[in-house]
Formats: C-alpha cells, structure tokens, sequence
C-alpha cells in the first residue's frame, strides 16, 4: 500500500447486510423505495440497495453466514453515502423522527435482528 495521503472529500458509508425472505422479496422492495426517498429527502447523497444474486453460503465466512440466511431468503446488501459523518448523525436523527419510517420500522418484511449495520470513514475512491 502506498503512502498516499487520505482524501479529505469522500463520502462517509452507511453499510447494511441483511437476509429477506424471498416471499416478501416484494414487500422489501416497497419499503426499501420508500426508505430511499426519505433519506434523500432529509440529504443522503445516495441510497443503494442490491438482491444476492451470487453469494454462496461459506463454509466459514459468507454474506448469507453473516445474517444466518436460511435456504428460503435472499441476502440484500445496501450502502446509504453522506458528505461527512456530522451530517450522517443529523440526517439519522431526522430519519428516526420521520412517521413515514416508523411505520415501515414497524412492520418490516424482515428479522432486524439479523441485519448488520455500520457506519464507515470513506478512504479511497478511484
């Protein structure tokens, strides 16, 4: 690795990894445009959600291991990008007071318990 300095204006990451099942797959899909429309409304730069679509379960390590993804859910894999982690916290903040995500908070297609969640300094962007 090269002793290049660290970029100052890279985005600050939301990362999310989470299994749902594939009979809900559609249910998901709603409430995941939704929840994108929120956060860009309340200023994320970008809200990405993705469907496995090759991710084999490791013997040790895998994205479907991570969340304990049964053969009957499909491991969904999702970034949301701020301009810096100070507006990551503000935004956050607006998005838990926001009625529209505690409605679908409440009734989410999938088991929140399983979904891994972080917040991630951006480094390097080619």
């Amino acid at each position: 690795m090269s002793d290049l300095p660290e970029k100052t204006d890279l985005p600050y990451v939301d990362g999310f990894i989470l299994a749902v099942p594939t009979d809900k797959l559609d249910a998901y899909k709603d409430m995941a445009r939704r929840a994108g429309d929120i956060w860009m409304e309340h200023g994320a730069l970008s809200y990405v959600e993705c469907v496995g679509d090759d991710v084999p379960y490791g013997e040790r390590t895998s994205f479907p291991r991570s969340v304990e993804a049964s053969d009957d859910e499909t491991v969904i894999f999702a970034w949301i990008t701020y301009t810096s982690r100070q507006s990551r916290d503000e935004i956050m903040k607006k998005i838990f007071e926001d009625p529209r995500m505690q409605a679908d908070m409440a009734s989410m297609p999938f088991d929140g318990k399983r979904m891994i969640f972080g917040g991630f300094k951006s480094f390097m962007a080619l």
